[in-house]
């Protein structure tokens, strides 16, 4: 304990101008223990004050940190539990009972008696020591360790004084008379004795002689006493007449206590007075606006806007505790009520008839909007409308069953005028899009019945080279050459009433821009309109965080059943989104039928369109997503864009049913299919329709499905012909389709343009093998069997000595195969080669010299044959190479 109590005197003390006196190793009582320490301190510095510090070791290290410290002027009680029975619990109180139990009962009981000696020495207050020995409270400690605890040292300091000037000259002047003293100590102790009793007789007879002034002073003293007697009889009687004077000071003080209470009262009362009048008291002309004001003009309408506002603030003003107690408070919360509800009921009624107003209104411009494929302008509505923006919100605020009763009323009217609006709009475009053609036919019927469509006499609506247009006419036309073909479509389309070659391009360019007029007019119609219902109706319209739109298939319809909101209760920003397009889609509701209508026409006049739905579409969607996914507008075009994605894919479909189902006439010959020519027509329209377009991966996927459908439609046809060989038109068609997809370059075909070479490549070579043939039949067995001979082991300079196979043999073989006959046999396969082709694809010239090249390449073999196997013989073909080309190039020549 001696070596914590030195470590804390230098680490914590010390540096603080502190002594410590005494220390108790202590913890909490009832707690885990973790040990600290109490201590007893002073300050070396006067005035001394006395303090009790609790030390804590840290939790960092084995240093010790100075946690809490009390003045001993704060301690009240402290309480050792038990005088008798020793225990080491005990209780300091200060501002609240501090419990602790010492490590051992002597140092609890030391550190008490510190607290005991420091309060005597220095405080002097009555501190309560309760439950401890008296021997602990005993003033005059015996000397030793505790005393020297207690404040021995503190004692110490205070008897020693420090010798002034005059003594320390007195004691060398004594010191210079007795310089043995240094040598003799106790002869200097004996003089300083004599000499003390010299001085102690001279003031004994000072003493004595001054008896005579004792009695005089004495005598004095006695005058003194009765001059206090006399002065404290005048103090009795003067402090009596001041207990009157305090009496009556004390009546006064009441009085004025009671008058400042009143004036604090009458204050108080004024400041509530004052708050009621200055914000529960509306101004005449407001109440005159909110009964009376004209609701139809600018000034009007601000005065009641003013006016409603001050209401709001007089109905929302918040009272203190008591005044809705007051029966003033009430009659006047009352009448605010009565004028919210006058004027709520006024506003609401004037602002129905303004709706009906502009459903009448606005019908009477429909006639002139009629004609042109435009959609009236709503902006001079809005823009009156807006004026009420503020009083809109303060109903919202104060009547929320009437402001949801104008958000339907509102609906109503609207949709209804919205509804016509747009059929009408609607009608012009359908007009426009079945209208007069450029040579002013106009389509008969569009809406065609499934049985119709079947019939030979009527094609799908598309032009001459279209999908739809040709392949549909598939299963009952042959497979035919392109001259024959073209006159046989277009005598069966001048059949129907909707022939092929009413739609080209120019009709298709007509329709697209139709319909982008109607995606352009529709657009500006409803962010205007989600606009001005935000405002007008004080909705939020933009979230912080923008949600995902869904353009696939998202059901709108199902905001619709969902009621409003209930009144009265506050609308989160999510809700009041919901609420917009709610309204929109109540209001606008016939938008999305009315598309898919326009879009099933459209569909029907041609397949085609569904190309040019598809791209418009995907932009304006794209457009509206990126101003707000979630709008009505953004989730409506989404809706109809699945709609459009459905037919463009059914479409492709079609097609690919069609080439399926195709049949060919056993008849006619073989050219390039119709769907092949088709394919080139529909692909071409596609990368000027799709050029830049969002969705180009929608056509790539197509463009897919379509040149395999292609493929296996090829491959069929040509191993059902009979009157084309299959390797005529697998080199035709794939040539076709080669030269296409290299002459369009699409990216995602790359594959298909590789594999269509390749086809067209093998299937050359194998028709010109096959073709060919052998034009020397005789010459060619000839050598077959000399090739034999040689393979059985027959050397082939001893093939000649074979009797089959001799030379005489060989000259007679060679023979018959005169040039004259060879350009013979050459123009009969020339004229086969012609008859097999078409005209169309132009590969006769390519297929002859293949050909010819065939031919040469067997005339060299021959020739090497004769050289190896018949050497020095001399003999020759009748005919040379020069002489084939010269064949083969007249022949040419002459057809």
């Amino acid at each position: 304990m001696t070596a914590i109590k030195h470590a804390l005197q230098r680490d914590i003390f010390t540096p603080n101008d502190e002594r410590l006196l005494s220390i108790v190793n202590v913890c909490k009582a009832g707690k885990k223990k973790r040990n600290c320490f109490l201590c007893a301190t002073v300050t070396t510095e006067r005035p001394v004050q006395v303090n009790v510090v609790k030390v804590k070791k840290s939790d960092k290290g084995d240093f010790y940190k100075r946690q809490t410290a009390w003045a001993l002027r704060d301690l009240a009680v402290v309480d050792a539990k038990d005088a008798v029975k020793e225990s080491p619990d005990f209780d300091l109180h200060f501002d609240k009972v501090y419990k602790w139990v010492a490590s051992s009962t002597v140092e609890k009981n030391t550190f008490i008696s510190c607290i005991w000696k420091l309060n005597q020495r220095y405080l002097r207050k009555k501190i309560d020591f309760i439950n401890v020995s008296s021997q602990l409270l005993e003033e005059s400690v015996p000397s030793g360790e505790n005393q020297s605890v207690a404040g021995g040292d503190e004692e110490a300091v205070d008897e020693y004084q420090e010798l002034n000037a005059r003594e320390e000259q007195d004691i060398e002047i004594m010191m210079e008379g007795c310089e043995y003293a240094i040598s003799n100590a106790e002869a200097f102790a004996e003089k300083l004795s004599r000499e003390l009793q010299v001085l102690d007789g001279a003031n004994i007879q000072s003493i004595m002689a001054s008896e005579k002034q004792v009695n005089i002073l004495m005598k004095l003293l006695d005058e003194a006493l009765k001059e206090v007697d006399q002065i404290e009889l005048k103090l009795s009687s003067y402090e009596e007449m001041l207990q009157s004077v305090k009496e009556q000071m004390d009546q006064i003080s009441e009085s004025n206590h009671l008058i400042h209470l009143s004036n604090t009262n009458n204050v108080k009362l004024l400041s509530e007075i004052e708050f009621l009048v200055n914000h529960m008291d509306l101004a005449k002309g407001h109440i005159k606006a909110l009964q009376e004001g004209d609701l139809t003009s600018s000034r009007g309408i601000e005065a009641c806007t003013n006016a409603a506002d001050a209401l709001l603030q007089c109905m929302n003003v918040a009272l203190r505790p008591g005044h809705e107690m007051l029966h003033a408070v009430k009659q006047q919360q009352q009448r605010f009520s009565d004028l919210r509800e006058q004027f709520a009921r006024r506003l609401a009624s004037h602002l129905n008839s303004v709706f009906v107003q502009q459903g009448h209104d606005q019908s009477s411009t429909l006639v002139q909007h009629s004609v042109e494929l435009t959609l009236p302008n709503h902006h001079p509505f809005h823009r009156d409308l807006l004026r009420y923006a503020k009083l809109m919100e303060w109903l919202k605020n104060t009547d929320y069953a009437k402001y949801e009763g104008l958000t339907k009323n509102y609906m109503d009217y609207l949709s209804r005028l919205y509804e016509r609006e747009i059929k009408d709009f609607f009608e012009v475009a359908k007009i426009k899009m079945t209208g007069t053609t450029r040579e002013g036919k106009k389509f008969a019927t569009l809406p065609r019945k499934e049985s119709a469509v079947k019939q030979e006499t009527e094609s799908l609506h598309g032009s001459s080279g279209k999908l739809t247009g040709s392949t549909s006419s598939l299963n009952k036309l042959s497979v035919q050459s392109s001259g024959n073909r073209r006159s046989q479509s277009s005598s069966l389309l001048d059949m129907g009433n909707m022939s092929a070659s009413d739609l080209d391009v120019a009709d298709r360019t007509k329709f697209d821009k139709i319909f982008e007029q109607v995606l352009s007019e529709l657009e500006p119609l409803c962010l205007a309109e989600q606009d001005f219902i935000s405002k007008f109706f004080k909705l939020q319209q933009h979230q912080s965080v923008s949600g995902t739109a869904t353009s696939e298939a998202e059901d709108t319809d199902g905001g619709t059943s969902s009621r409003l909101h209930t009144p009265g209760v506050p609308q989160p920003i999510s809700s009041e989104k919901d609420m917009i397009r709610q309204m929109m889609t109540k209001i606008f509701r016939c938008i999305e039928p009315e598309l898919n209508n326009l879009i099933a026409l459209g569909d029907k006049i041609d397949s085609f369109n569904s190309l040019y739905m598809l791209v418009k579409m995907s932009h304006h969607v794209w457009t509206a997503q990126n101003v707000d996914p979630a709008s009505f507008l953004s989730t409506t075009l989404g809706n109809v864009l699945v709609t459009v994605k459905r037919n463009f894919d059914k479409c492709i479909s079609n097609q690919m049913k069609q080439m399926d189902e195709v049949k060919i006439s056993k008849k006619s010959k073989v050219g390039i299919l119709p769907f092949v020519a088709e394919f080139e027509e529909f692909a071409a329209l596609a990368e000027s329709i799709f050029k830049n377009a969002e969705r180009r991966g929608d056509l790539d996927k197509a463009y897919t499905k379509l040149i395999r459908a292609v493929f296996v439609s090829v491959e069929k046809v040509a191993n059902e012909s009979q009157k084309t060989p299959r390797d005529v038109v697998m080199m035709e068609n794939f040539h076709h389709i080669f030269a296409t997809l290299s002459r369009l370059k699409i990216s995602c075909l790359e594959a298909e343009k590789k594999e269509a070479k390749q086809k067209y490549t093998d299937h050359l070579q194998s028709y010109v093998i096959y073709s060919l043939g052998q034009p020397l039949e005789k010459l060619n067995h000839f050598f077959e069997g000399v090739e034999a001979r040689v393979a059985q082991g027959v050397r082939e300079e001893e093939v000649s000595y074979q009797l089959a196979f001799n030379k005489q043999e060989l000259r007679k073989v060679i023979k018959e195969y005169p040039g004259k006959e060879v350009k013979k046999g050459l123009d009969n396969l020339y004229k086969k080669v012609d008859k097999h082709l078409c005209e169309e694809e132009n590969l006769l010239q390519v297929v002859w010299h293949s050909m010819q090249d065939e031919f040469i390449r067997q005339y060299k073999h021959f020739e090497g044959l004769i050289a190896r196997c018949y050497p020095g013989s001399g003999i020759t073909m009748e005919f040379t190479i020069q002489d084939i080309l010269d064949y083969c190039s007249s022949i040419a020549q002459s057809h």
